[in-house]
């Protein structure tokens, strides 16, 4: 089912808690059919199972093919989509992107804004090199850009009692 679920996933790209909880409840539901899993939680069945969460391929997807336009590994130009961050700083990689300010609603789910990020806060310990760059973004943390419906709830929590 994972090909099914991930075909074409930079231009499908959930961002609604609700799609997104749909759609990884297609792996909590297969896992929990495994025997032996009943009994686990959906974090330790993906943990012994030596799975990541959808929401977390989805984003080193993204990232994957961010790489692929950068370094002109695919037939898009480069141009009409990104343009390298013109400051200077000396925290990160060399490789920043301009984020343009992004005015539509509508427009902030798009691939090219909502990678932007991403990209921008991978680590200087990632290597550019198309060898082990997939290896790499493995072991980088991007659990503050999951959106999931227990984090929203303490969003609205933490509103609320303020």
């Amino acid at each position: 089912m994972r090909p099914i679920l991930e075909y074409n996933s930079i231009i499908w790209s959930p961002s609604l808690i609700r799609d997104i909880e749909q759609a990884e409840k297609v792996q909590r539901h297969f896992t929990k059919r495994l025997l032996g899993m009943r009994c686990l939680s959906y974090d330790e069945r993906l943990q012994k199972l030596g799975l990541p969460r959808l929401q977390l391929r989805r984003l080193h997807l993204d990232l994957i093919f961010c790489y692929k336009i950068v370094f002109g590994l695919v037939c898009v130009n480069f141009n009409d989509f990104f343009e390298f961050s013109p400051t200077l700083t000396t925290r990160g990689h060399a490789y920043k992107l301009f984020k343009p300010r992004c005015t539509s609603g509508v427009r902030q789910n798009f691939y090219t804004e909502r990678v932007i990020n991403l990209w921008n806060s991978l680590p200087p310990t990632v290597s550019f090199t198309s060898l082990t760059f997939r290896r790499t973004i493995c072991s980088v943390d991007f659990s503050r850009f999951f959106v999931s419906s227990v984090v929203m709830l303490c969003c609205l929590w933490a509103n609320v009692s303020v």
